[in-house]
């Protein structure tokens, strides 16, 4: 989490529950070594926080949000409302809906308040991350090396498993997956 005045990402969660989740994301953007601000602030319940941490977050030359939110998931499009950065929306899982409540929520936002909307859950958090990461790749070079040689390493890693399964047959290859 940054101290400093500028700031790449400002992370905003609904409630302290949704501080696991985002923990993914946390460390997608310290492996990279970018700088975020975490702050707990609800859309519905601390509407004058919110609006702070967002100034806040502008003050600290901010290049994008991530809000993490579950239920109504109102969060993401209220930070969207009150900033002309780019807003990534992480539907969080629930017990009722299995965060297809979320997800509907922040994919449904009216015209000129857009939303990037990732997947629900774990892989959203991660993905928020890294798309955040690609938007300010846009504009530095080393950072866009850094995600390329990220995504290279994943396609290896899945061409090192193919191997690995065609050697092995997939009963060995199971075997070993669950040591």
């Amino acid at each position: 989490m940054s101290s400093t005045n500028d700031v790449d990402i400002a992370i905003i969660v609904g409630s302290k529950s949704d501080l696991l989740l985002v923990k993914e994301s946390v460390e997608v953007l310290e492996k990279f070594g970018i700088s975020y601000t975490l702050n707990i602030a609800s859309a519905h319940r601390t509407t004058k926080h919110l609006k702070q941490c967002i100034r806040d977050a502008e003050s600290s030359n901010v290049k994008v949000f991530i809000a993490v939110a579950g239920m109504a998931a109102a969060l993401p499009g209220v930070v969207a409302s009150e900033t002309v950065l780019p807003v990534i929306g992480v539907p969080v899982d629930s017990k009722s809906f299995s965060g297809l409540d979320a997800l509907f929520s922040i994919v449904q936002m009216p015209k000129g308040v857009p939303v990037a909307t990732v997947a629900v859950g774990k892989n959203g958090a991660i993905n928020a991350a890294i798309l955040a990461i690609q938007i300010i790749g846009v504009a530095d070079k080393s950072l866009n090396e850094k995600l390329k040689t990220y995504k290279n390493k994943m396609s290896e890693d899945i061409i090192r498993d193919n191997f690995e399964l065609q050697k092995n047959g997939i009963e060995k290859y199971l075997e070993e997956l669950r040591r």
